[in-house]
């Protein structure tokens, strides 16, 4: 049930502790308005470079409306379905999707919907009506209007066809017809009607098949002509038969120890993957080790990857991915530790590097890589800067209008809104 949250205030802890204490509380007079913002009211930049909300688990993806009123996060929580004549106990992680809008250009947090599993990645239709959250074992589907206003039916359904699949990422057609879903543990991406997932009340039978990849695929990204989709595999098909050159992540013992190949790129037929996902794999890149994220340029003719271990972000012409893939990289370039979430800024002038130091045993606070995409050749010359982030940076996403870059800060348990036209760059010494 998607409950309202008490408490009229964009970022406070006593929010966060009403969820936590009980999650049916009836709807504040502020939130229930929440569903009637004003676009260009919600447009405007907070009253700082940076507004931070808190959250009552850990955030994974944020994923705006169109408009940019509403943002979606999911929350990382229980493996296991929450049982709803025990509410979670104060202080325990929520899974679940939060609702945060932007009145007036500051967050308030309006809406908190618990779910099955643990949910991870996210994808909102092209008309913003139907929300699917990827959630280990299972993906639901909620009303995102509902969700929004509050209403308790907003889950439609689930989809419950693969109970090892460890389903991570999920993305959706330009015309809404065909979901694809990373299956982390299966090492293969499920393809499903998402018409007949529709109609059939998202029946197991709207799955199609399984596009075979590498160990832990993850990225879901669209050619800017929708022919091909770019996913990431962190350890390439052992039938490649290429060269164990990774270390694993983590200490020097562990570096010391397991060896594996790089990662890939795969490239997907997406025509060939609605009726034959078993041979949708057309071309496959060498890219680091353990590619975790992928983005295009403004244009399409570049792919930015995070490569975790190898602290780098790798730049990819993406037509040579096609005929050439063994030379379509064409640029590296040094970032943190353990990059992971990727973003293109300023119509393709900047991408952002989120440095999630997730294997370094800090708590401390991290920060962004902003790097000139001119430069993607040049190293570490490309490099501009940094922006302070908190605890685990994980997953970046831009507004449409390009104004606000999402992030989610999964160990400070926050969302940050980032003003970009008043970015908090460090810049870096010459």
């Amino acid at each position: 049930m998607a409950e309202a949250v008490g408490k009229c205030r964009h970022h406070g802890r006593r929010i966060v502790a009403s969820i936590l204490v009980s999650l049916s509380w009836p709807a504040a007079s502020c939130a229930s308005s929440s569903s009637h913002i004003n676009a260009a009211a919600c447009a405007q930049p907070a009253s700082r470079p940076v507004a931070i909300i808190e959250l009552p688990g850990n955030p994974f993806q944020a994923v705006p409306t169109s408009d940019g009123c509403h943002v979606f996060v999911s929350l990382a929580g229980p493996t296991e379905p929450s049982d709803p004549r025990r509410p979670p106990r104060p202080g325990a992680p929520v899974g679940g999707v939060a609702v945060v809008s932007r009145v007036g250009g500051e967050p308030l947090l309006t809406r908190m919907l618990q779910l099955e599993g643990s949910p991870w990645g996210m994808a909102l239709t092209r008309d913003d009506g139907l929300l699917i959250v990827a959630s280990d074992d299972r993906v639901a589907f909620i009303d995102s209007a509902r969700l929004i206003a509050g209403s308790a039916d907003a889950i439609l359904g689930y989809l419950h066809d693969a109970p090892t699949a460890g389903r991570f990422y999920a993305n959706v057609t330009p015309d809404d017809r065909w979901l694809f879903l990373s299956d982390e543990s299966a090492q293969a991406i499920s393809v499903v009607d998402l018409a007949k997932a529709r109609a059939s009340g998202f029946d197991n039978s709207a799955v199609i098949g399984q596009i075979p990849t590498g160990r832990a695929p993850i990225a879901l990204t669209f050619s800017m002509d929708h022919r091909h989709m770019y996913t990431t595999s962190q350890v390439a098909p052992a039938v490649y038969g290429w060269p164990a050159v990774c270390s694993a992540p983590g200490s020097e013992a562990a570096r010391q120890t397991a060896k594996y190949a790089e990662g890939a790129i795969l490239v997907v037929d997406v025509s060939r993957a609605t009726h034959d996902p078993a041979n949708a794999v057309v071309s496959a890149a060498p890219a680091g080790c353990n590619p975790v994220r992928l983005a295009t340029s403004a244009s399409g003719d570049v792919a930015y990857v995070s490569a975790r271990t190898d602290n780098a972000l790798l730049a990819f012409d993406t037509r040579r991915l096609l005929i050439d893939p063994s030379h379509a990289l064409i640029g590296r370039v040094p970032v943190g530790d353990a990059p992971v979430g990727v973003a293109v800024l300023d119509g393709g002038a900047r991408i952002a590097v989120t440095n999630s130091n997730r294997f370094g045993g800090s708590s401390a606070t991290q920060n962004l890589t902003i790097i000139d995409a001119r430069k993607i050749t040049s190293g570490a010359a490309a490099v501009l800067g940094t922006v302070p982030a908190g605890v685990f940076p994980r997953e970046l996403r831009l507004t449409n209008d390009g104004k606000t870059l999402l992030l989610t800060n999964f160990g400070s348990k926050n969302l940050a809104m980032i003003d970009m036209a008043r970015l908090p760059l460090a810049r870096r010494e010459e």
